[in-house]
């Protein structure tokens, strides 16, 4: 309510002001120019009697009636009559089919990854490794391993026999880019490496490898192998001679099922004398995955970790410690050299 109907409430006698109020009018008829005008000139003609009752709250402080007029209720009453307020619109979910195609190229990413870096299965196709693996079991492969230690006598290994045992280039150590790439081509048929074959390991690079002693074994370095517990039953460790020392950088495997297994043995022929690089294996056969009924673990065999192997490779540290062994002595006799050149010289 403006100023100017403060003050007539005011001054004038409350129980005319409204008569007064309507005498103004041309018409006789109220004001109806705004809500908030006309809601206290009906409060006055419905309730005179109320008004001249209570004179002191029309002359000291205003009506509430009359005060809601400039007050919050009008104006909310003023933002009803203009309209309904604005909802705020709820969120549109994206559509499934929209992000189907994100969560598949994320999940292909990170098949790539794991297939490329990590953790990768593969199928035994034939009998080369029998009883340890048979035909059309799984296998998963530890690609990270090697990275954290080297490759032991006794893994079971799977590689590449590009430029081994296979026509080609021999395979080459990949940066991650290209590993990746090389990988995410793979899955869709492009890239696909050559021949991939599962066999155990049997020398590291510098071993004297030979077949065979006075009772029929192998020797790694003059260390007979008892093979009974993973070799083929009835199968002997070996029908075929042989007596290499293997290069630097390369590996003598061969199959558990040595009497139908293409070994290193077929291959002495082949550039590595039937060896294989290092940098063609892919990782080791950790695990039977499939089926279920021979899901089991592919532990080292004992015969691998007999100690005389320890006694016989040298360890990285020993020419470090020959070095410090051989340089305390002369350390000491140059210094009583230069003693006694100071003493004589005094």
């Amino acid at each position: 309510m403006n100023d100017s109907g403060h003050q007539n409430m005011a001054d004038a006698d409350p129980g005319a002001s409204a008569l007064e109020k309507q005498g103004n009018e041309p018409d006789g008829r109220p004001d109806t120019d705004s809500a908030a005008e006309q809601g206290p000139s009906e409060s006055a003609q419905g309730a005179p009697e109320s008004a001249q009752g209570a004179p002191e709250s029309a002359q000291g402080a205003p009506e509430p009636t009359a005060q809601a007029g400039t007050g919050p209720t009008a104006q909310a009453g003023q933002t009803a009559q203009a309209g309904p307020t604005r909802r705020s619109r709820p969120r549109r979910r994206r559509s499934f089919w929209r992000e189907l195609p994100i969560l598949i190229a994320v999940a292909l990413v990170l098949a790539v990854a794991i297939k490329s870096f990590a953790l990768q299965a593969f199928f035994i196709p034939s009998g080369s490794m029998e009883n340890t693996l048979e035909i059309n079991d799984r296998v998963l492969v530890n690609k990270l391993v090697y990275d954290f230690r080297g490759i032991h006598r006794g893994d079971i290994v799977v590689f590449n026999g590009d430029g081994s045992w296979d026509p080609g280039p021999e395979p080459v150590s990949q940066n991650v880019v290209a590993e990746f790439v090389s990988n995410f081509g793979s899955m869709f048929g492009f890239g696909q490496p050559g021949e991939i074959y599962v066999k155990r390991v049997i020398g590291l690079p510098g071993d004297h490898v030979a077949c065979c002693n006075a009772q029929g074994q192998i020797t790694v370095n003059g260390v007979a192998l008892s093979e009974s517990s993973y070799l083929y039953p009835g199968d002997a460790p070996s029908t075929m001679r042989f007596n290499i020392v293997v290069p630097p950088g390369r590996l003598w495997v061969m199959g558990d099922h040595r009497s139908v297994s293409d070994d290193s043995r077929g291959h002495m022929g082949d550039p590595g004398g039937g060896t294989i690089p290092e940098t063609a294996v892919l990782g080791r056969a950790f695990v039977i995955i499939w089926p279920l009924d021979r899901w089991r673990f592919l532990p080292i065999p004992a015969t691998f970790e007999q100690a005389a192997f320890s006694k016989v490779a040298a360890g990285p540290g020993l020419p470090l410690t020959m070095g410090f062994a051989g340089a305390v002595p002369l350390t000491l006799i140059q210094r009583k050299v230069r003693n006694r050149r100071g003493r004589e010289n005094r």
